[in-house]
């Protein structure tokens, strides 16, 4: 395991080098993304309004942002379960020029084999801290607040960095938490086996 601090834009380099398990941590700006933009931009042909090359790290989050007077402030930020977006998520990394998606979780498949071929990766965060990240995040813009509303809206975030992640699909192919499932699996039959349980044990049903 090693510990990367990133800045954004992401370059092929930046993402060559690390490996599920690895934590990172993020500075630079990104954009958020739920269900709602990528409904819009996928599925109904809408064009999206801002670039990404510069910006190439969407974060799967509906954040909690309220207007003072001429300024947003966050009161709440969590990244949402990126397993949810596989329906869109090929098509994000590549039209987007994605680097990297912050969610939690992972993703399955079609998403894996995207990030394979454009150099993308998958963060988790470490912990649940909705509130403990909102000095790392400045709000620079939002874009489509009309049209999706607060919580889908894009939100143009400049990060300062914001972490810990850790890398849970590399763009090697591997998933951090496909390799957890074998290692419990495994650890699941030595422990059947030491108390004479048999394979086809099922559990209670409570209701």
């Amino acid at each position: 395991m090693a510990l990367y601090y990133l800045s954004i834009p992401l370059k092929d380099e930046d993402i060559n080098q690390l490996k599920i398990g690895d934590i990172v941590y993020f500075s630079g700006p990104v954009f958020t993304g739920r269900s709602g933009i990528h409904r819009y931009i996928f599925d109904e042909g809408n064009v999206l309004p801002f670039e990404t090359i510069n910006r190439n790290v969407m974060i799967h989050v509906g954040p909690i942002i309220l207007k003072n007077q001429n300024k947003w402030d966050i009161v709440s930020f969590m990244p949402t379960s990126s397993l949810r977006f596989e329906k869109w998520g090929a098509m994000a990394v590549r039209e987007w020029n994605l680097k990297a998606i912050i969610g939690k979780t992972t993703m399955p498949k079609k998403t894996m084999e995207a990030m394979k071929e454009y150099k993308c990766i998958h963060v988790s965060p470490q912990s649940v801290s909705p509130n403990l990240w909102i000095d790392s995040i400045q709000v620079k813009d939002v874009y489509l607040f009309d049209e999706l509303g607060s919580i889908e809206a894009s939100w143009q975030l400049e990060l300062d960095r914001l972490g810990p992640f850790i890398v849970d699909i590399d763009c090697e192919g591997n998933n951090y938490f496909d390799a957890v499932d074998k290692k419990i699996a495994k650890n699941k039959e030595l422990a059947y086996e030491k108390l004479g349980i048999h394979n086809d044990f099922e559990y209670t049903k409570l209701y």
